[in-house]
């Protein structure tokens, strides 16, 4: 806490997730003030969302991988002096004449009554995480077409399954860690579709050495969908969801290098749910509105640019998380 109730903090963190909390509690055990404000009641963000204490679940652990990490930097926040303002949905920072930043906020869950904050602070941490990246295609806008990130934060938050027999597609990692927390769930999962292939990371062998835990994943993702019977189809895409209330089955085509629909290499995927998502980008909007300078990154989307220590272009304003960039 600040000195007094008029002084500002030393700093500011938007966004409790991984980022947000690893930022905001080395921060304070480093003898700085901090204010943690997130929308979410709970902390942990999107990849560590958890079910509320009131529902009762006895593992929450079991839907998530490297749980032990969350639980540490919860440790670390309890035991701090880090002011968490869960509930508090940032929607602007501005900055005072010759003062401090000025986070504005509105505070209100599940229809509650709203009203308006102002947090003063001598520096910002941005950490406002990333969204799914979605593609169109015939018939997804049906009820039962879900993001993947979505199926597995109803899963995780609630303990909710999207259907009982769910389709995964899409690009990237995070598929293979939906499927596989569905399965576990319950649910049937007849196939993870996958755009591209996975021969791609054979070419970058160092970034691999680097992250050996990231081979650990892929390998007990890759065990999970074989026990699970889940059947992985790869340069293939869900070119069309079919129902009339609701999801009724899929369509799944074969792809060509471009990721072209090769005539004649379709077929039919019955279910009730379509989780499906196409990585994820950096969600900016609050930092581009102050100013801060982005860089395009290789998968099309825009990144805030940032120097050696996470600074950026404008002074005062820090990021840390996908913000800079998605991992993976």
């Amino acid at each position: 806490m600040p000195a007094s109730a008029s002084d500002p903090y030393d700093l500011a963190v938007i966004g409790a997730g991984s980022a947000g909390l690893a930022g905001a509690v080395t921060a304070a055990e480093l003898g700085l003030s901090v204010a943690l404000l997130d929308g979410s009641p709970q902390h942990g963000g999107q990849f560590y969302r958890h079910p509320a204490p009131s529902m009762g679940a006895a593992r929450p652990e079991a839907l998530h991988h490297d749980w032990a990490a969350f639980a540490e930097l919860r440790r670390r926040l309890e035991r701090s002096d880090v002011s968490h303002l869960s509930g508090h949905h940032v929607w602007t920072v501005t900055k005072e004449d010759h003062g401090p930043w000025a986070v504005h906020a509105v505070t209100g869950v599940d229809g509650t009554a709203e009203r308006s904050v102002r947090v003063r602070a001598r520096t910002v941490l941005l950490a406002t995480g990333a969204y799914e990246r979605q593609l169109p295609f015939p018939g997804w806008t049906l009820p039962g077409v879900v993001g993947a990130g979505g199926a597995q934060a109803m899963l995780k938050s609630g303990l909710v399954l999207a259907g009982k027999r769910v389709v995964v597609a899409g690009s990237g990692p995070l598929l293979l860690a939906v499927a596989t927390s569905l399965a576990a769930a319950g649910a049937q999962v007849p196939a993870v579709i996958e755009a591209s292939g996975y021969l791609g990371y054979a070419r970058h062998p160092r970034a691999l050495a680097a992250n050996p835990h990231k081979l650990i994943e892929a390998a007990v993702h890759g065990a999970a969908l074989l026990r699970h019977r889940v059947r992985l189809r790869t340069r293939s895409a869900v070119t069309e969801v079919h129902g009339t209330d609701r999801v009724e089955a899929v369509t799944v085509t074969r792809l060509d290098r471009d990721w072209r629909p090769v005539r004649g290499a379709s077929r039919r995927i019955e279910c009730d749910a379509l989780a499906v998502g196409h990585g994820l980008a950096p969600q900016i909007e609050l930092a581009t509105a102050l100013g801060c300078a982005t860089r395009p990154v290789a998968d099309g989307t825009s990144a805030l640019a940032l120097d050696g220590l996470q600074e950026t272009s404008v002074r005062g304003l820090w990021a840390a998380g996908e913000t800079g960039g998605i991992g993976g």
